[in-house]
């Protein structure tokens, strides 16, 4: 791949992109997913690092959620994303990429009587690092400004060759020997093919660390490692290094929401995790994650999620 394939893959993703493969079954991937995506409803995780299969055979409803760092691919079915006002669509024909861990909403369609199948591979800066110096750019790329910043999240073209990789990767998972020996070099092929896809500035500001989008990422992955801490917006700007109030354009432009809004959203979604998946009491998981006010969390957690931190337990012991 030369600098002039990488820079031209890099233009916004347009509405007739996202959808032209819409129908375009993916019958093989979907086949292979059957056999690995097993628990409806969640997630199993591969025995490569950095990867996990899902399977959803209903519907699901808009809700907020939480984004790791990742690439996702749905091979059957399809889901929405809804940001700052925009919805982006990722099916067969789209996958969606995030190097940060990014809230938003969500809803999922199972197709027809098949389930949703799809896998999500977490993103590994290093790994792209590695890449992009490997990676001959005969132009080089300015540093992204505060004008041409875009949403850190977002589809690209589902094209043949990360499909091929794609397919490679589930393929391996039949002989132990090849998950263990070729499994990890095809994480690093999907890389690679992200790199190539529309998504590739927001992943090489992610990796090169340059730039304004790069400080604002500082800025999040500080919040990320002590969300439970007191922040205000001073603060970020210093550690992004900027002033206030262009830290704050950046910051809307890059995840659609103000700095304080973001991090409200990362502690409600741990908490959520905390309760769910370690079954933690309303005010210990409130507390855990930086709440001082346990009625302020459970009004923001309802909030936000559409049901009280009670609602949430009360679920749990009834399935």
């Amino acid at each position: 791949m030369n600098g002039y394939w990488l820079i031209n893959k890099i233009l916004p993703v347009t509405l007739a992109e996202t959808t032209m493969f819409k129908d375009l079954p993916m019958t093989e991937m979907a086949e292979l997913l059957e056999e690995l995506a097993t628990f409806d409803g969640g997630s199993v995780c591969s025995p490569i690092k950095g990867a996990r299969f899902f399977r959803n055979t209903k519907q699901t409803r808009r809700k907020p959620l939480l984004y790791t760092p990742g690439i996702c691919i749905v091979a059957s079915g399809y889901k929405l994303g809804h940001l700052g006002g925009k919805t982006f669509r990722y099916d067969a024909g789209n996958y969606l990429v995030t190097p940060i861990s990014m809230p938003f909403e969500c809803e999922t369609f199972p197709n027809g009587n098949e389930p949703l199948l799809g896998l999500y591979i977490d993103i590994d800066l290093a790994q792209l690092n590695d890449l992009i110096s490997q990676v001959d750019l005969h132009t080089d790329m300015q540093a992204h400004t505060v004008s041409d910043l875009q949403l850190a999240i977002g589809p690209s073209v589902m094209d043949d060759e990360m499909k091929d990789a794609t397919i490679r990767l589930l393929k391996a998972h039949r002989s132990e020997e090849e998950t263990r020996i070729l499994g990890p070099a095809y994480v690093r092929e999907i890389h690679y093919r992200a790199l190539c896809g529309r998504q590739a500035p927001v992943l090489l500001s992610a990796a090169r660390g340059n730039g304004t989008m790069a400080q604002v990422l500082n800025a999040i992955s500080l919040m990320e490692r002590s969300y439970q801490d007191k922040f205000d917006i001073k603060q970020l700007a210093v550690s992004a290094h900027m002033s206030t109030s262009a830290f704050h354009k950046a910051f809307k432009d890059i995840t659609a929401d103000s700095p304080l809004q973001y991090l409200k959203k990362i502690r409600l979604a741990k908490a959520r995790d905390l309760i769910v998946q370690r079954k933690m009491r309303a005010n210990l998981a409130a507390s855990e994650v930086g709440y001082e006010s346990p009625s302020q969390f459970s009004r923001e957690f309802k909030r936000y999620f559409g049901e009280s931190p009670a609602d949430v337990m009360r679920e749990m012991r009834s399935a």
